[in-house]
Formats: C-alpha cells, sequence, structure tokens
C-alpha cells in the first residue's frame, strides 16, 4: 500500500506459446522462467496482494508453489495469440475487486528487481498518474535510421537534419522493455489500456531489461546468469 492506495500485482502467464512451448515454466537459471519474477515482487514493499493470471493448470501449480495466488482461471477467450494483455489484466481487476491500482508483472523478464517495481509504483501513485511502465535506452537509435523507398532508396526516418549529429549529440531515445507497467485500476476499466496519454516512465539498466521470447533468449539468459554467478554477482530472487 501507497498512500492509502492499494496495490495488486498480476502476472500474466498464458500456457499457449508458440515459440517457446511450456516457456513461462522452462527452466531458465536453474528455475522456473516465472519464479524470477514471482520472488521479486514478493519482495516488493507496496504489492498488498499478488496473483497469476493463466489458463493452464501447469502454470497455475507452479505459481501457487512459489508463493503467488492463483484464485480463478483466466478464460480461453482471453489466452489467444491475438489476445490484448490488457483485457487480460482488465479480467484480473474484475475478480480482485478493492484495489486502486494495478502492477502487470511479465515473467519473460526475469531480471526485473524489487527495486524497480516500487519505484514504478511509487512514482504513478505520487505523481497521480494513470500509468507508469519500465523503459531502456535504445542501443540504436532512430534519428539514424532510414526507410526504403521506391528502387532501394534510403529515406531518413526523422529527417535528414539528424544525419550530421554526432551520436551522443542525439536525443535520448527510450522503448518499453515489457517488464512492469502500473495503472490506475478505474482507468484501466475505463479505457481497456495500459497506457495512458499521460504516461510516466521509469528507466531501467539495459542488463536488466532482458526480455524472454525465443530459445536463443534463454541461452542469453543462463550465459549471463553464469557469468554472474562465476564473477560473484548477485541477481534478483
Amino acid at each position: 500500500m501507497v498512500d492509502g492506495k492499494k496495490i495488486l500485482g498480476v502476472i500474466p502467464a498464458r500456457g499457449g506459446s508458440k515459440g517457446v512451448p511450456g516457456k513461462n515454466i522452462r527452466l531458465a537459471g536453474g528455475k522456473p522462467l516465472i519464479a524470477w519474477v514471482i520472488q521479486a515482487a514478493r519482495k516488493s514493499r507496496y504489492i498488498d496482494r499478488l496473483v497469476v493470471s493463466t489458463d493452464d493448470e501447469k502454470i497455475m501449480a507452479v505459481a501457487v508453489a512459489l508463493g503467488c495466488e492463483a484464485p480463478f482461471m483466466r478464460p480461453s477467450e482471453l489466452a489467444g495469440d491475438e489476445s490484448p494483455t490488457a483485457l487480460a489484466i482488465l479480467h484480473a481487476v474484475e475478480r480482485m475487486p478493492g484495489f486502486d491500482y494495478v502492477v502487470t508483472l511479465q515473467p519473460t523478464s526475469p531480471l526485473t528487481e524489487p527495486g524497480d517495481i516500487d519505484s514504478c509504483i511509487l512514482k504513478c501513485v505520487r505523481e497521480k498518474a494513470d500509468a507508469c511502465v519500465s523503459v531502456v535506452a535504445v542501443s540504436k537509435s532512430p534519428y539514424w535510421m532510414f526507410t526504403l523507398e521506391n528502387e532501394d532508396v534510403l529515406s531518413p526516418l526523422m529527417g535528414s537534419a539528424f544525419l550530421k549529429k554526432r551520436r551522443q549529440d542525439l536525443p535520448l531515445v527510450y522503448v518499453p522493455n515489457g517488464a512492469v507497467y502500473v495503472t490506475a485500476c478505474d482507468f484501466l476499466k475505463k479505457v481497456q489500456t495500459l497506457y495512458a496519454d499521460r504516461t510516466l516512465g521509469h528507466v531501467m539498466a539495459p542488463e536488466k531489461s532482458i526480455d524472454i521470447d525465443t530459445a536463443f533468449d534463454f541461452l542469453f539468459f543462463e550465459t549471463v546468469i553464469s557469468k554472474e554467478r562465476k564473477d560473484g554477482g548477485s541477481s534478483s530472487e
């Protein structure tokens, strides 16, 4: 709870991943992928209740064993490849009334830390914003990007003036990293989206912004975790 506002944490984890079957409970760094975000969320100072939204009984069982509640099953019509995540979160909010804000935490962002979760919540509540989203600085600036026009002619995406600037002189640009979304429940019910006209951003470090979606991503994550352990570093638990 923050300033009298109750916070619901929701982990959306459907079972129908086609790219990597069973992705959300596949072992990653020695434990199910979903375990990483559950353990980080349970260390949050502000989340009052943590639930998983899933259509899969195996995911539900793993989540419960890890200390996450699973008080309902997500309807199949909200668990398809094209189903918007916002509608699954709205379903969870409607099934779990009495909360002021909902925090969406993706199992595919295993290096999300409790501090990132709490910073997003605190910023959203204190600024009285409808939404706050975690972001990461882009490694390749769109100010140096092009489209291909007729006959493969390069056309500057943001205009040719920026091509004359040094990289360090270009505007800083950020992209949502998929880790944390904080949304006011009343706002979500009204517009059914996780983004508002005035969405605040919480910047996360690139090394904590790994997004696991493919078999290669799992391999990369294993490499990162293995190196951290060899170096004696700590990773999000």
